[in-house]
């Protein structure tokens, strides 16, 4: 299974959770409903970020230098369209036809409101952060690899001092 594929999967499972505990949420207790809101964003958007992060660590360990990085921007772009069209298709499914009450609160828009406005923005909300995260990643690594560079210019000093011409 290719790697995008199953980070795509696994964001939209979380998605799909996020909107079905909202919507528990909006329907139990209408008037906290915007912290719950923000609180479904920040679950997706922090674990874009960490996945995301993981990612950039992992491809600056097997990558020393940048210009052999893997190209994570276009995996994660598409793992952020995957996980917007299924997420929000799911969502729709569950919303129009779901028999059960509680699921109500997950929305109810239109097909192609809820896949074009729903998908552009769970897009955004996966890409915008793994980005950040992939960045921070790799930013950890080269500077742990700068450290070692240093440490070493300098061990090599010092033994260039001590030792006899």
């Amino acid at each position: 299974m290719s790697s995008w594929l199953l980070r795509g999967t696994v964001m939209s499972i979380v998605h799909i959770a996020a909107r079905i505990i909202l919507s528990i949420a909006v329907v139990t207790a209408p008037l906290s409903s915007p912290i719950w809101r923000w609180l479904a964003i920040i679950a997706v958007v922090l674990v874009a970020m960490i996945w995301g992060g993981v990612d950039g660590i992992k491809d600056a360990r097997e990558n020393a230098d940048p210009d052999d990085y893997a190209d994570l921007t276009v995996r994660w772009l598409k793992v952020g369209v995957m996980a917007g069209l299924i997420s929000c298709l799911v969502s729709w499914i569950l919303g129009v036809w779901s028999p059960v009450s509680w699921l109500n609160g997950i929305g109810q828009a239109d097909f192609l409101i809820e896949i074009l406005a729903g998908g552009s923005f769970i897009t955004l909300v996966v890409y915008v952060p793994a980005f950040f995260g992939v960045t921070f990643g790799r930013f950890l690594i080269r500077r742990e690899q700068r450290k070692a560079e240093q440490q070493g210019e300098a061990d090599e000093a010092a033994t260039q001092q001590i030792a006899p011409v």
